[in-house]
């Protein structure tokens, strides 16, 4: 008999589980599953993928390179030079949300659940800053002088060569509104960790605001080097039998594939409005959908909810915009951004 420990992609919980097999058949299904996960494991033993990071980046030339850590058979060439975007980072850890963060592929509520930056630097990053990849921080808070306090410790960490800012974090001391909803909150937190940051600085854009141009532009001519787009909109699930909201929150970051529509709208029209690079990001579910935020104008490219249903997708965007560009004669993936003819 053979066991195997395998994460369950059944739904969007991800539960650990053993599978104990003989002569190629499934003959239990260990651990915490629902009876979807335990229907999935047993037909689905043949893909041991783990996605360690939250969301994962697609960049590159001709060769796209694609961040994502697995336990697979799929060559190590095709995964072992990447980027990778680690999970929210604040200077202390926030109140715990409650226990349902996560009601659909669609709706979320994980919020900044981190364990502080401290804890980050003593634990976290011994443990991956030798991974041969770049390792990229999202960076939250809620107030400047978190950012900025935040910024500068991970500024000391060598194999840390950029971070990416969450603005879409309410501002506790502007009774709640998220930095990023105005061009003035935007540019005041992106000036003060630009001052205090010395590397690649991303910021993360809400697409909760009017005109998204306008906080993009901010962001630029606050010290951004890059901007990435879109973060989640905000949604809501309901249990009807139970009359409750289903999320902890009450309300949650909407992401997924409804998304992709009004994130490739943001993208192109950010794309139009600065001239520094734009990371598309939302309902990215497959290669062709990569290609289009490409051609829209991003210069590279983040997965994240799609991980929840096939933790090797990056592996096949990658494949797939390599496959696209070869059909279209295309020596370098510059060839296609911003390529939209309209």
């Amino acid at each position: 008999m053979e066991k195997r420990e395998l994460i369950c992609i059944g739904c969007p919980l991800g539960c650990p589980v053993t599978v104990t097999m003989e002569a190629g058949e499934v003959i239990k299904v260990e651990g915490n599953t629902c009876k979807r996960g335990d229907d999935y494991a047993r037909k689905e033993v043949t893909n041991p993928t783990r996605i360690v990071t939250s969301t994962v980046m697609v960049e590159g030339g001709k060769d796209v390179t694609v961040s994502v850590k697995t336990k697979t058979d799929i060559p190590k060439e095709k995964i072992f030079d990447c980027v990778k975007s680690l999970k929210g980072v604040t200077v202390q850890a926030p109140v715990h949300i409650g226990d349902v963060i996560l009601a659909n592929t669609a709706d979320t509520a994980v919020g900044l659940q981190n364990k502080g930056v401290d804890y980050f630097v003593e634990h976290i990053y011994p443990r991956i800053k030798d991974i041969r990849t770049n390792m990229i921080v999202n960076v939250s808070g809620s107030a400047i002088e978190d950012y900025v306090k935040t910024a500068e410790i991970i500024n000391e960490l060598d194999k840390i060569p950029a971070i990416e800012l969450n603005i879409s974090c309410p501002n506790v001391k502007q009774g709640g509104m998220a930095f990023g909803v105005s061009a003035k909150g935007a540019s005041e937190v992106v000036k003060a960790v630009r001052s205090a940051y010395k590397k690649t600085l991303i910021v993360k854009l809400s697409p909760n605001v009017t005109d998204i141009t306008e906080i993009a532009r901010a962001a630029e001519e606050s010290g951004a080097d890059s901007v990435s787009l879109i973060n989640t909109l905000l949604g809501m699930a309901i249990d009807a039998e139970r009359k409750r909201p289903i999320l902890s929150t009450v309300t949650g970051g909407m992401s997924g594939a409804a998304v992709k529509p009004i994130a490739l709208r943001m993208v192109w029209q950010v794309a139009k409005a600065v001239n520094i690079p734009v990371i598309g990001l939302g309902g990215i579910m497959n290669w062709k959908d990569a290609v289009e935020f490409m051609l829209a104008g991003a210069s590279a490219i983040q997965i994240g909810t799609a991980n929840f249903i096939d933790p090797a997708v990056t592996v096949k965007v990658a494949e797939g915009i390599n496959n696209y560009l070869d059909r279209h004669g295309c020596k370098s993936v510059k060839e296609i951004i911003g390529a939209l003819e309209v």
